[in-house]
């Protein structure tokens, strides 16, 4: 079960860096904060795992008909 914790003290500027970033990757403030914990302390997949998850992804897309004109075009639009 998840456990409440209760950060006192916490630096303005590390706040509001903390509130910049969970906006940007729309995320809560609390959410924002795990993930960052979660990164840092957890431990990471090896080189060989990534490579087996990207090479997973990797084939499931390929049976996926991409229309590269439509995606280039779409790029293109979204950075107007």
């Amino acid at each position: 079960m998840p456990t409440n914790l209760t950060l006192k003290g916490v630096p303005d500027e590390v706040y509001e860096r903390l509130k910049i970033s969970a906006s940007v990757n729309h995320r809560s403030l609390n959410s924002e904060i795990i993930a960052r914990l979660e990164a840092q302390v957890l431990p990471r997949r090896s080189a060989a795992e990534q490579l087996a998850a990207i090479r997973a992804t990797r084939s499931r897309l390929s049976k996926i008909a991409f229309d590269h004109d439509v995606i280039d075009r779409a790029k293109r639009e979204g950075r107007a």
